[in-house]
């Protein structure tokens, strides 16, 4: 038997099945053609097999599940490097971080420290290496331009 008879023979019959496998008439088409042309390839050796359509066909259906199997690993890796949206901040926390843009470094970093960092005041007059009154002058002083600021920007806000 030549290759022309052969798949003009099965071609059509092998398409049909792996539609129904795949449920996509192009990608089954695809899929035969690719395992048709590995035939073509050897078709010394497999037009001597017992059952050149069961190799053919044993091919095709390599292809497909290779197919899913990398499908399944792209849309896998792609979920993965979804970006999270994330929600803005709200109108308390940017009013916060306006405020405290406005406070001199040494001070904000010591209300940073402090507030969010929970360090004692000991542990950030060593870190910034200051005595202790140094650090709670600055807190006092963040503290009440923190208030004045925010105050002022919510009686704006509302007035």
């Amino acid at each position: 038997m030549n290759f022309d008879a052969f798949y003009h023979a099965h071609f059509r019959s092998l398409t049909v099945h792996l539609c129904a496998y795949t449920g996509d008439l192009g990608q089954a088409q695809d899929l035969a053609q690719e395992a048709f042309c590995r035939a073509f390839a050897r078709w010394d050796k497999v037009v001597r097999y017992d059952d050149p359509v069961a190799w053919v066909r044993r091919v095709a259906w390599n292809l497909a599940t290779s197919r899913w199997r990398r499908l399944r690993t792209a849309q896998n890796y792609l979920r993965r490097q979804r970006e999270e949206v994330v929600p803005g901040p709200n109108p308390d926390r940017v009013a916060l971080t306006a405020a405290l843009a406005q406070l001199p470094p040494k001070h904000r970093r010591a209300v940073v420290l402090h507030h969010l960092g929970d360090m004692s005041i000991a542990e950030i007059a060593r870190q910034e290496g200051v005595a202790e009154g140094t650090v709670k002058s600055w807190l006092h002083r963040a503290r009440a331009a923190l208030a004045t600021e925010l105050t002022d920007r919510k009686e704006q806000s509302h007035g």
